[in-house]
């Protein structure tokens, strides 16, 4: 099995499940050198490592062809709203035309039977109504979304158009320990506070979203897998969520409560929506456990505990 953009935080875990699962699995990593999350879970000495862009097609062929791959995972995106504001050009190659180049090897290849593309709850844009359902049409503006929402389109189009047993994921935003990105809620928040320092928020707090525990997330992948190749799942997109929408501040004073440093105020810096974000984003997922029996099987305070945990046990050791 392929993994693209293994060395992030959900391809980390993936790529863990996948190998605790008994697979071989080849991660292709843009740049020598192991990114953080990927050092902790010891997984450089268990995969097969490549590395090199998906923008370019002739690395992901040759990754596909030597290790023999019937499964790919593509998840390689440039991730942040903020980078994709600042650099369009690269993102969109990156996360559009890195796409493609995926599934285009995909294609050629005879081996495989099952490729499953990262998309993002973000493709939707901001629509009239909510929840988010997989019926909606995608309405993305901001460079990020609209990178997504092109990624999104062509993996469905090469089902249709060349019979490629490909399925999409557009999941909620996910947390859970190994994100090093510290600009996120999630992981900002929780380092800030154990520190003894107050998190920052960079809108009002008034910013809805859905959070999805990063185990759930690796479930739906792993059920992605094995039935993309299937009638009524290829060519299909999923949403994966919890349905138990939160704005940002709710959220921020429930991680610091279980630093235990509740009494650490968020510094609000906002004055009001975020110019490069949707105001509130949430999912149905009613499909996913229809088709594919899937379920969100971590509530937010479970989750929130053991994200808190993982931080708490691993930030000496990174910052060391």
């Amino acid at each position: 099995m392929l993994v693209t953009g293994g060395g992030g935080f959900i391809g980390s875990w993936l790529t863990e499940a996948l190998f605790a699962a008994g697979a071989e699995v080849t991660v292709l990593l843009q740049h020598p050198g192991l990114p953080a999350g990927f050092d902790t879970l010891g997984l450089a000495s268990r995969v097969n490592l490549v590395y090199g862009s998906v923008a370019d097609q002739g690395v992901v062929a040759r990754a596909l062809d030597e290790y023999e791959v019937d499964t790919c995972f593509h998840l390689a995106a440039q991730a942040l709203v903020t980078v994709a504001s600042e650099n369009p050009a690269s993102t969109l190659e990156t996360n559009a035309a890195g796409t493609w180049n995926v599934l285009e090897a995909c294609r050629e290849s005879h081996r495989i039977r099952a490729v499953v593309v990262a998309s993002s709850d973000k493709v939707y844009g901001d629509q009239p109504a909510l929840p988010y359902t997989e019926a909606m049409p995608l309405l993305a503006r901001n460079v990020y979304d609209v990178s997504k929402a092109s990624a999104d389109m062509v993996a469905r189009s090469y089902h249709h158009a060349f019979g490629l047993p490909v399925a999409i994921t557009r999941c909620a935003n996910v947390y859970g320990g190994g994100d090093m990105n510290f600009s996120r809620l999630f992981p900002g928040t929780i380092r800030s506070a154990l520190r003894g320092e107050r998190p920052v928020l960079r809108s009002d707090g008034t910013p809805v979203r859905d959070y999805l525990y990063i185990d759930d997330a690796v479930q739906a992948y792993l059920l992605l897998g094995g039935r993309a190749g299937e009638e009524g799942v290829a060519g299909e997109a999923f949403n994966f969520g919890t349905a138990e929408p939160v704005n940002a501040l709710d959220v921020t004073r429930e991680l610091t409560a279980a630093c235990g440093r509740p009494d650490l105020e968020p510094d609000i810096q906002g004055t009001g929506r975020l110019a490069l974000e949707i105001d509130a984003q949430f999912l149905d997922w009613s499909k996913a456990r229809d088709v594919l029996g899937w379920a969100p099987a971590v509530r937010r305070a479970d989750g929130i505990a053991r994200t808190v945990a993982w931080y708490r046990d691993h930030l000496p050791l990174l910052e060391a």
